[in-house]
């Protein structure tokens, strides 16, 4: 039986996105698409991704830049390149860029589905967010492979907050509002300077680069699974 995949197609052409979803649709996948990198980013926060169907020729950011950043944001993503640059020079900066296979436009649905089902053998079977850290509710501390961090008291509630919400990913003014301010007497500079220390505490305790994304225009996003559980010192 195939796996079953989360898609994220990036395609810019209105009639081509739509039939490039329907099609992977129509093969049992779970499918979202959007035109451009501003929304990709957007509708990451909320839908998990096995796989990328990327377009390189996007309005604002191409799509090798957003395929560099994915895939150092997400080394486990499956990234699909169709793409009207075919030549060998393009090809091999496709694959550089960090795609797992580069198709060249026009290419059939069929072709498609191939390359889908050859990635999903990887993607299928990968554990996206693999506990990596413990966070202690007896004495506000992250235990990770690498440290054991002390937290302040605010950042113990939003670190909590995001591993326990949905997507693992809270909006800003949920931030601001666990932060104990109000979106009045607390600016996005003044939440994100926070948002910073904390990410460093974190990466100290061991996570992965980037464990802390910040999803434009909504918030941010927990990257590792953190397991809260109350340890007594000792």
């Amino acid at each position: 039986m195939d796996t079953r995949l989360n898609i994220m197609v990036v395609e810019d052409n209105d009639d081509l996105r739509e039939a490039t979803l329907e099609a992977l649709q129509a093969m049992g996948h779970t499918v979202r698409a959007v035109d451009c990198a501003e929304t990709l980013d957007d509708e990451l926060g909320q839908f998990q991704a096995d796989l990328l169907v990327l377009d390189l020729n996007l309005p604002g950011e191409d799509g090798l830049s957003v395929a560099q950043r994915l895939r150092v944001a997400n080394p486990d993503i499956g990234i699909i390149m169709v793409t009207a640059r075919d030549q060998v020079r393009d090809v091999a900066t496709g694959y550089g860029a960090g795609a797992d296979i580069y198709l060249a436009k026009p290419t059939s649905f069929e072709a498609l589905g191939a390359a889908v089902r050859a990635l999903s053998r990887r993607v299928g079977q990968h554990e996206p967010h693999k506990l990596m850290l413990t966070l202690n509710a007896a004495t506000r501390q992250l235990h990770g492979p690498l440290a054991v961090v002390d937290l302040s008291n605010t950042e113990y509630v939003l670190l909590a907050a995001l591993a326990q919400a949905h997507n693992r990913c809270l909006e800003h003014w949920q931030l601001i509002e666990l932060s104990g301010k109000t979106p009045e007497t607390m600016s996005k500079g003044a939440l994100e300077a926070q948002v910073v220390r904390l990410r460093r505490k974190l990466e100290n305790a061991g996570g992965q680069s980037l464990t802390l994304k910040a999803i434009r225009g909504t918030g941010y996003q927990l990257q590792v699974s953190i397991e809260i559980r109350k340890m007594e010192p000792g």
